[in-house]
């Protein structure tokens, strides 16, 4: 059955609701579902907990959320390039818990396998483990962590088939496929969308069960860091080779 809807931004507003937690997949600007975050601003829906790498950057990305006031609680690694998120932290205006990469990651794979929590080694010793359970295995302390079952899922590929199965590119791999496993309801866009059988089985980062609703990706992709090399002033000439 096609997943692929023209009218996807009535579905995912009709869906939203104020307090609910979203993951987001991307990092930085890397993979990050622009246009459905544009559809979650326009909604107007507040109070929302999102798991996320980071906040975007300033004005982009899910940058556009924390400037329109509709966040309040994030579970992020990075604050990185948001200057607007990490004044807001450091004024106490927005909670924020900070998680380990691989522990956040882990923590949506484990909200979308039904794994209720897990130990890991990571923090243990440090604010990250503070009020946290431990336990000792083998002679090493483990931190017990709870796992992210969000209400939804927004999610970016490269390609789709209209049946939902997702493929990524690249480093916008990144937390897309456990973003999208950890959902109640998971909403992706994709660049390429194809016919069933367009994506090769070898070649599916995110089976089709996971996902509920599909749309054709349509913004821009913005840069976060462009770095390039400099033009040499006086290039050598072409030498023919004989």
């Amino acid at each position: 059955m096609s997943k692929l809807s023209e009218d996807a931004a009535d579905r995912l507003t009709a869906v939203l609701r104020d307090g609910m937690t979203i993951a987001v997949g991307g990092f930085g600007l890397c993979g990050i579902p622009t246009d459905l975050i544009r559809i979650v601003r326009d909604s107007g829906v507040t109070d929302l907990t999102i798991a996320s790498n980071n906040l975007g950057v300033d004005g982009k990305g899910l940058g556009l959320l924390l400037e329109n006031g509709q966040i309040t609680k994030v579970l992020s690694s990075y604050v990185g390039e948001n200057k607007l998120f990490m004044q807001q932290y450091i004024d106490g205006q927005l909670e924020v818990e900070f998680v380990p990469q691989g522990t956040l990651a882990e923590r949506m794979r484990a909200g979308g396998s039904g794994i209720p929590a897990f130990y890991t080694p990571t923090g243990y010793g440090t604010p990250i483990a503070e009020g946290k359970p431990t336990a000792e295995f083998d002679g090493r302390t483990y931190v017990l962590e709870r796992a992210i079952a969000a209400d939804l899922a927004l999610v970016h590929a490269h390609t789709a088939d209209v049946n939902g199965n997702l493929r990524y590119r690249l480093t916008a791999r990144n937390f897309n496929p456990v973003a999208a496993m950890c959902g109640e309801v998971t909403f992706a866009e994709a660049e390429h969308v194809v016919e069933p059988g367009g994506i090769a089985p070898d070649d599916i980062h995110t089976p089709s069960v996971f996902v509920h609703h599909l749309m054709q990706a349509t913004a821009e992709k913005d840069i976060e860091q462009r770095t390039v090399h400099p033009r040499p002033e006086n290039r050598p000439e072409t030498q023919e080779v004989a």
